[in-house]
């Protein structure tokens, strides 16, 4: 399933408050809302993508879901549901005081303002910790403002007012014809849209506004996540630029091949070897699993290849109290090579003139082992 970006969706930063997302959503369900649009597949389309965005952030409880695990938090049906969620359209937008259509452009962020870019970090776990859960600290390298010049890269003292666009970071142009006037607006080439500049650099950050560091950040793994699942810790990436919010720190979890076990999804696999006589007769059989060890039993006339199930001996299921099961395939083992005793006992058990039951031929044939 490919991830959704909801913040990008909606047009919001990660450290948007509730108001936030809900004016955002409001302004954008009034622009492409069904009833607005009859007929634009495309704009019914959109609404749907905003829909399940705004089902998903409005929802304190399964934004904190998304934030941690992003969409996999959710099954297909439950992202099916958000998609096709219906409002009251006049309600919703009488409810949040919504006057005028123009008035979204009171709503629109200062432009210069960037989000800091995520950050990727890959840690490896063995299938122990994902079963049981794993606290653990790791270290990031990225940057952090710096606290002589508070991000601004300036010298203190030695920042000032841009000359070109005179500190409002951008530059207007008018340009005026017979019926009315147009006003162009675009952000200052020199200071770059922040409306300051630096006389003099800071000294400490050469006047990047930022210092590269090693930040230990302790890292929650809950039991139960799999191999290539991802933990997004918000405001963990790189700054900002212009005030912006920072980036979020993406941990991608990578878990070791197992010596015993082989996991898809909540289920665990393995093998167990049986003798033959076990495989004939039956028995009990201790096997591993993941939390210990378990008895294993053996009916009689068991094939090779057989697979048992131990119900509940799984893998935790991610934000369940469940478990999956461990399923465990009996390979039944026939010796390549037997004595001549051995050999003579089996073409008598065969042809059975002297030995006439299963059982009488395996206690004839442990004398000989």
């Amino acid at each position: 399933m490919k991830e959704k970006d909801y913040y990008k969706i909606l047009g919001v930063g990660k450290n948007a408050s509730q108001d936030e997302i809900k004016k955002a959503f409001r302004q954008l369900a009034r622009k492409y809302h069904p009833d607005v649009n009859p007929g634009n597949k495309n704009a019914e389309e959109k609404f749907k993508e905003i829909n399940e965005a705004f089902q998903v952030l409005g929802d304190p409880e399964k934004r904190k879901q998304y934030d941690q695990f992003g969409t996999s938090a959710f099954s297909k049906e439950d992202l099916r549901d958000f998609r096709n969620f219906r409002f009251d359209f006049d309600g919703l937008f009488r409810d949040f005081g919504f006057g005028d259509i123009f008035d979204i452009f009171s709503d629109i962020k200062d432009s210069r303002e960037r989000e800091g870019a995520d950050l990727r970090y890959d840690i490896e776990i063995s299938l122990e910790d994902a079963f049981k859960g794993l606290t653990t600290k790791i270290e990031i390298p990225h940057f952090v403002k710096c606290s002589i010049c508070k991000g601004t890269g300036a010298k203190p003292g030695f920042l000032k007012d841009c000359p070109e666009c005179h500190g409002h970071g951008e530059i207007r142009k008018i340009q005026r014809n017979m019926f009315a006037q147009i006003i162009n607006v675009t952000p200052c080439m020199k200071c770059k849209g922040y409306g300051k500049i630096a006389e003099k650099s800071c000294e400490s950050c050469k006047g990047e506004g930022k210092i590269k560091k090693i930040k230990k950040i302790e890292l929650r793994i809950p039991r139960g996540i799999d191999d290539g699942q991802y933990l997004r810790i918000a405001g963990e990436g790189e700054l900002g630029e212009n005030g912006g919010a920072p980036g979020d720190l993406y941990v991608v979890v990578n878990i070791k091949e197992h010596k015993i076990f082989e996991r898809r999804k909540s289920d665990l696999f393995c093998n167990a070897t049986i003798d033959l006589g076990t495989a004939i007769l039956g028995g009990e059989i201790e096997i591993p699993t993941i939390s210990g060890k378990a008895k294993l039993k053996i009916p009689p006339g068991t094939q090779s290849h057989t697979i048992f199930k131990l119900k509940g001996q799984g893998m935790p299921v991610l934000n369940s109290k469940q478990r999956g099961d461990q399923l465990v395939k009996v390979i039944v083992d026939i010796p390549k090579k037997i004595s001549k005793k051995q050999e003579q006992l089996l073409k008598q058990f065969v042809s059975g003139k002297q030995i006439k039951t299963t059982k009488g031929f395996f206690n004839r044939l442990k004398e000989y082992v």
